[in-house]
This record gives C-alpha cells, sequence and structure tokens, in this order.
C-alpha cells in the first residue's frame, strides 16, 4: 500500500471529517485521477523530440503515455488535423499516490526558486491544476541525457465540492501551497 494512501486511510480521512463537519465517510473529500499532460508543439516539424517526451513522460509516470492529436488543422502552426501534438498520462489508485508523495516530497524542492504552489489554481470543484517548467526536476530523468527540455501540466482531480474542501484536502497531502506576505 502507498504510504500517502495509508496516511490518508489513518489520519487525513478523520482530520478532514471533523474539520468539515461530516459524519458519512463517503463524503470526505478524496482523490479520483492525476492527469499529467505534455504538449509538444515543436514535434510538428521534429517527431523525435515526441518520442523522447513520451520516453520521459513514462519513466516519470510509471505508466505508457497516449499519444495525443490535433483535432484541427491551424495553418499558421502548419498544423494538420491528425499530426501527434503531445502526450499524457491518467493515473489512479496506488500510482496516483505514488506519483503524488514525489511530487509533493521530491519535485516541488527541486523547482528553483520555488516559494510555493499557487493557492489559487483551482477551477470552482476542488480540482487543481500546476505546470512545470521542465521534466529536468523528478530524480527519475538523467539531466545529462535530456535533448529538449518539454514542460508539463499536471491536474489533480478530487471528488471536493468547492476550493476551500479541495484545498484543505491538498494540504493535508502535504501540498507547498504559497503564503502571500502582504506585511
Amino acid at each position: 500500500m502507498p504510504r500517502l494512501l495509508d496516511r490518508f486511510r489513518t489520519e487525513i480521512a478523520p482530520q478532514l471529517a471533523k474539520e468539515l463537519g461530516r459524519d458519512n465517510p463517503h463524503s470526505i473529500p478524496k482523490l479520483v485521477k492525476i492527469v499529467v499532460n505534455m504538449g509538444v508543439g515543436k514535434a510538428v516539424q521534429d517527431p523525435k523530440i515526441l518520442d523522447e517526451c513520451v520516453e520521459h513522460l513514462a519513466q516519470i509516470t510509471g505508466q505508457k503515455p497516449v499519444i495525443n492529436k490535433a483535432r484541427k488543422s491551424i495553418s499558421q502552426f502548419k498544423l494538420r488535423e491528425g499530426m501527434q501534438v503531445g502526450c499524457s498520462v491518467t493515473l489512479r489508485g496506488a500510482r496516483m499516490y505514488e506519483f503524488l508523495d514525489r511530487l509533493v516530497t521530491l519535485v516541488l524542492p527541486r523547482v528553483r526558486d520555488f516559494r510555493g504552489v499557487n493557492p489559487k489554481a483551482f477551477d470552482g470543484s476542488g480540482n487543481y491544476s500546476l505546470g512545470l517548467v521542465d521534466q529536468v526536476v523528478f530524480p527519475e530523468i538523467q539531466a545529462d541525457k535530456v535533448k529538449h527540455l518539454q514542460g508539463m501540466n499536471i491536474a489533480v482531480v478530487t471528488t471536493a465540492r468547492n476550493n476551500d474542501e479541495g484545498r484543505a484536502l491538498l494540504t493535508a497531502f502535504g501540498m507547498p501551497f504559497r503564503r502571500d506576505l502582504k506585511a
């Protein structure tokens, strides 16, 4: 059992139930999935870049990525419908908790000039999104073998009803939200 899932069941869920005033354990916010997406626009000119990004995303998540294709043709970007333009992975269950644990404890502290993640990046339904500038911050990626730096988007989907519940859940998991000091 992943360490974070065990901690959720033993510590976080009872704490959230008391904090939110809920008796039903099924009404407590939970994680549903984490979607990691790399949009690789440069892959239109050089398909090898996409292959490298797919390989890195597989190393980072431990799961084979799905290659995303363009839905529309856009002539200004020399993009045709059906061209491969990115890759994504949807993590659920044990892999999701392992990824979140590594993200919070290892990856985010390695980001340069990191002062915390944006506390306002919720979508209104308790789901949280954040972006990373490059894949080198993950310990699985060897920086000297990377030819093309590529950013990624990470979406954390929860069962929270609103942003405050989602923020409480992610804070309990250890997500380092930035504290805006206005003194």
